[in-house]
């Protein structure tokens, strides 16, 4: 099986980073992840940031970067991923208000623009899904197929969100082969709730997630868990614990 780190969704974390920026990245390297996917600085500078990192021997894996940022600050964006050592930016989530078609369409173009900055840069755009874009548009296609087909953006598919929206995440992850190197690993209870659950102990076909990296360009796998009703540091421990049941490398270190 291929060798893919484990990264950290710092939005998991929110709480706990907006008290301690330094040791809540310290404490996800004691844990055994390999690196963190930031959501924000934590109002540090990225020398800052890349310092810590440094210091507690984690890599950045990717940014979530606010859709406005990407449109209007998007060279201090990759001035930073560039510092901090990612080298890819995730437009993370698109507002009720910006889900219109007309939205849509814009959306289009803004994508299309920033990849281009960013490949100039050494640095791949990303979009991340929520279930949302699973909706359709007036020429029967979905949000998210529209996006992926119409712009060069790779893929950041989140396995939760695709499986709530009724879809099976390896057959997206397949389809765009090649064009997914990061995956949001999510786990959802399978009750009526369908509330999010750590690795292993709801029904998202996760096994077959990982097996399907194999034929993919998957280059981090990205735990996240939105809302938990544990702490947030016992809910990604437990999700790692299960990726080193599945995961040699991981169990190794």
């Amino acid at each position: 099986m291929k060798t893919i780190p484990v990264a950290v969704q710092l939005f998991t974390l929110r709480e706990e980073s907006e008290k301690d920026f330094a040791g809540t990245l310290k404490k996800v390297a004691e844990l055994g992840y390999d690196g963190v996917e930031f959501a924000g600085f934590g109002g540090l500078s990225a020398q800052e940031v890349k310092a810590l990192l440094d210091e507690y021997g984690l890599k950045a894996a990717s940014s979530h970067i606010p859709l406005d940022d990407i449109k209007n600050n998007l060279n201090q964006v990759i001035e930073e991923q560039k510092v901090i050592g990612s080298r890819y930016v995730v437009c993370p989530y698109l507002f009720p208000e910006q889900r219109s078609e007309a939205d849509y369409q814009e959306l289009l173009l803004t994508l299309k623009e920033a990849e281009e900055v960013c490949q100039k840069e050494g640095i791949t755009l990303c979009y991340h899904n929520h279930d949302f874009e699973l909706e359709k548009l007036a020429d029967g296609r979905t949000a998210l197929h529209t996006i992926l087909d119409e712009t060069n953006a790779a893929a950041e598919f989140d396995i939760y969100w695709l499986t709530k929206a009724g879809e099976q995440p390896v057959d997206w992850i397949k389809r765009y082969a090649g064009r997914t190197p990061l995956i949001h690993l999510k786990d959802m209870t399978m009750d009526d709730e369908q509330f999010f659950a750590e690795l292993g102990t709801g029904g998202v076909n996760i096994e077959a997630v990982l097996e399907a990296a194999e034929q993919t360009n998957v280059e981090w796998w990205v735990v996240e868990q939105d809302v938990s009703r544990r702490t947030p540091f016992e809910s990604i421990e437990i999700s790692l614990n299960y990726l080193k049941t599945k995961l040699p490398h991981v169990a190794a270190k």
